[in-house]
């Protein structure tokens, strides 16, 4: 069996990601593998488009395919993002329908799940067999039972290759509209008060549905609003998952190019920011998945923290639940207010024109107010992956982070919540008499409520 690994780490063969499947390539010595470090030459690729074909006819001759990538800011690296773009763009999709195929990541375990239901929707929209998930962390290949896992994955994989077992498609093909939006004029323009608006976006071409929906919404505002487009900033790369600005938030970047530049005085210096991305396969494009990544200098600290946020889309969002959860779980780490999400997906001109109208009234309201909504579990969760991460193992490395964290409270561990201990370790004394258990477990409902419902009297 001939195997192509198509490696999404622009580390290439220093990925870790990489090790997981030449872990498998020694213990199954039967098959011919063959890897390809897609997302480090990336450049050479999207330039050079003999070596591109060239490539697409070692993937047409292989029996199977394997996804390698670490997980970068809820997806792949945006290296990775710009080779699959580069499938579809060039009409290269035959080279991999009906191939086997299974993705493999390694991660913190943070927002995995987007990542692998991207590339599950990309395999599909390829027309390839997809098998199977696997998400590892970073260290999992260094203990003996998670390498036992990984072998079992990798035969059960191999079976279905060679015994053509069926599969099944889980993401349908994407419906786009044809609808052209035509923006009416503004009668009430929304008060900037001072503040600066920033309108991030990679539009391409001005005369579509997301170049008017822009200009609909900064003609909305009195004045103070700035439009920024990704393509007009000098960026050289993506990021090279280096980890040195774990240290001291320095990128390797640092005077290379103008990303930082831009991200400190126009981006992070914004009062409310109104992002405003193009839609591409089931993701937003490359190039403002490279502006996600590029940001990690600033590691796992939230840089618009407080700012309110607002998403203009053109295409089919509703169709993307992964995309839509990608984004509330963006501002939510980001410790942002999400005010609302347009799509022109109602195909009326007039709706789109009230949602931006209100979506900018509604920005300044909460402005006003610093209001940031409370977190869910997709903050909640994430937080304590990045807040057990950066006090542990990775301290060393994230050492910027951690006196962040330090600095904000952010090391919240239950253990030191001393109120918490105290109470508990009351009611369990309490409960050591079976009777005074009994009348406990009869008062709990009560209880419960009466803290809160002193609150509703008095407040």
């Amino acid at each position: 069996m001939k195997v192509a690994i198509l490696n999404g780490s622009p580390k290439g063969d220093l990925s870790v990601t990489l090790q997981y499947v030449n872990f498998i390539a020694k213990k199954f010595p039967q098959h011919s593998y063959q890897t390809y470090d897609v997302a480090q030459q990336i450049n050479k690729l999207a330039r050079d488009e003999k070596a591109f074909a060239a490539l697409m006819e070692e993937i047409r001759a292989a029996d199977a395919v394997i996804w390698s990538f670490p997980v970068y800011t809820f997806l792949i690296p945006s290296q990775y993002k710009r080779f699959i773009e580069l499938i579809f763009d060039r009409n290269a999709k035959k080279h991999f329908k009906n191939k086997y195929t299974v993705t493999l990541s390694t991660s913190l375990r943070f927002f995995d799940h987007t990542a692998h239901n991207y590339l599950q929707g990309i395999c599909d929209d390829l027309d390839m067999k997809f098998w199977g998930a696997y998400s590892a962390d970073m260290q999992d290949l260094l203990d003996e039972a998670q390498r036992e896992k990984l072998l079992i994955f990798a035969e059960d994989f191999f079976m279905a290759v060679q015994d053509k077992r069926p599969t099944r498609k889980a993401y349908q093909p994407l419906v786009h509209s044809r609808f052209i939006y035509k923006p009416g004029a503004v009668v009430k323009k929304v008060d900037n008060r001072g503040k600066r608006i920033l309108i991030l976006t990679d539009l391409q071409n001005e005369k579509t549905n997301l170049g008017r929906m822009i200009e609909r919404i900064r003609q909305t505002f009195t004045a103070g609003t700035e439009v920024i487009n990704l393509n007009d900033i000098d960026i050289k790369g993506g990021c090279l998952g280096c980890v040195q600005c774990g240290f001291d938030n320095k990128c390797i970047y640092l005077g290379k190019d103008g990303f930082i530049d831009f991200y400190e005085k126009s981006y992070r210096t914004a009062d409310a920011v109104i992002f405003a991305p193009t839609l591409k396969d089931r993701y937003h494009s490359w190039k403002w998945k490279q502006l996600y990544d590029r940001g990690f200098y600033n590691g796992h600290t939230p840089t618009l923290k407080g700012k309110q946020v607002m998403y203009i889309i053109s295409g089919p969002l509703s169709q993307l639940p992964n995309l839509h959860q990608m984004i509330v779980a963006s501002s939510e780490m980001g410790r942002t207010n999400l005010v609302g999400v347009v799509t022109d997906e109602s195909e009326d001109s007039k709706a789109i024109d009230a949602l931006l109208q209100s979506g900018a009234e509604r920005t300044m309201w909460f402005d006003e107010r610093k209001y940031v909504k409370p977190p869910s579990f997709l903050y909640v969760g994430g937080h304590k992956i990045f807040r057990d991460m950066v006090w542990g193992g990775a301290r060393f490395v994230f050492q910027a982070d951690y006196n962040y964290y330090r600095k904000n409270k952010m090391f919240d561990f239950p253990q030191r919540d001393k109120k918490a201990i105290a109470f508990n370790k009351k009611m369990l004394d309490l409960m050591k008499d079976p009777a005074m258990k009994e009348e406990i477990r009869k008062m709990l409902k009560k209880e419960m409520i009466r803290p809160h419902q002193k609150v509703v009297a008095t407040k």
